[in-house]
């Protein structure tokens, strides 16, 4: 009877540490399971490159002079590391950009900066190129996704955004009707730009918006819906725009149409924009450090290389600097000297 109690004593032991162990393996099965999702647990990967020493700068167009100083900075800074550069261009077309990174998987990159063509789009391009052992560091551009790319870093759009509008609302006198040009709907940058504007323009109650109309970053496109918006609304007082590209379109299609004293704003912080700030003809820019930001990423991508981390979040901020015609000589070619 005796060792029948010993053996019932003992399976409840056995049971109750084998429940206490199997607790611990769902709390720890917990923990790595929610840092995957935050990505957490694919930073525990480091990634060492695919073999060679080309560093890929894909961008956009390099005829916007936005995304050709960001690609020019990144490829200088590329260089004086030690490394080959292949600069080349997606256009803003996801297929092409999945090319692309196709490319730098088969030529074995080190690293590959990218300023991406969609949020959502490039998740698949960065994990592919991730699972071949290359890491990318994102400029400008945010993705929908953590943890696959080693660094995201954008300019601060929220506050560069309302800092220009506050400029914008300024000029108006606070009052007025305006319109307002869209960047590509694809982009996240348009969205939060146009959704800081309205944080600062919408609490004044005179100021109307008479049109709101996507001329997808583009100049040309942008000249054509201002000249339409114009047609309807001579009176109008100003024009915002999310990034300089439209509102050097916009300012041309106001003169144009004969009017003067049209407030425009604009993000970016281009020569372009400058230049139309000294003239009068554009009230400020908001300008994003598209050459720091992109020297930046090149430095990260060579010390993780080299290290195995880059010490530093994920996704990091860099403020833009509001440009109006009070500091605008500080300015050139997307590099602000004090």
């Amino acid at each position: 009877m005796k060792r029948f109690k010993k053996i019932v004593a003992m399976v409840l032991f056995v049971g109750m540490m084998g429940i206490l162990f199997a607790g611990c393996g769902d709390d720890s099965s917990k923990t790595s399971g929610s840092a995957a999702s935050s990505g957490q647990g694919k930073e525990a990967k480091v990634l060492t490159g695919g073999g060679s020493k080309i560093i890929y700068v894909i961008t956009p167009s390099h005829s916007n002079p936005f995304f050709k100083t960001e690609a020019d900075a990144a490829a200088a800074k590329a260089k004086t590391l030690g490394y080959e550069v292949k600069m080349v261009s997606h256009d803003d077309d996801a297929t092409k950009q999945a090319e692309l990174f196709e490319n730098a998987i088969s030529d074995k990159a080190a690293a590959i900066i990218c300023d991406n063509a969609g949020a959502d789009a490039t998740v698949a391009a960065v994990q592919k190129a991730r699972d071949a052992n290359i890491p990318t560091f994102l400029i400008d551009r945010e993705i929908n996704g953590n943890g696959i790319a080693v660094s995201q870093i954008v300019a601060n759009n929220y506050q560069g955004a309302k800092a220009i509008a506050e400029v914008f609302v300024e000029k108006m006198g606070e009052t007025g009707k305006y319109a307002e040009l869209l960047g590509k709907e694809s982009d996240t940058n348009a969205g939060v730009r146009s959704s800081a504007f309205h944080e600062v323009i919408d609490q004044y109650a005179d100021m109307k918006m008479v049109a709101q109309q996507t001329a997808n970053w583009e100049q040309t496109e942008a000249y054509q819906k201002a000249e339409t918006i114009l047609q309807s609304n001579s009176d109008i007082k100003g024009i915002i725009c999310g990034n300089d590209t439209m509102a050097i379109g916009a300012v041309a299609a106001i003169k144009n149409a004969g009017l003067k004293d049209v407030a425009v704003i604009g993000v970016d912080g281009s020569d372009e924009a400058a230049a139309a700030i000294r003239e009068g003809t554009m009230t400020g820019t908001a300008l994003q450090q598209a050459a720091l930001i992109a020297e930046m990423a090149v430095e990260q991508a060579d010390k993780y290389l080299k290290e195995g981390k880059t010490g530093l979040e994920e996704k990091q901020l860099v403020d833009c600097i509001a440009i109006t015609s009070k500091n605008v000589d500080k300015l050139k070619t997307f590099v602000y000297k004090e």
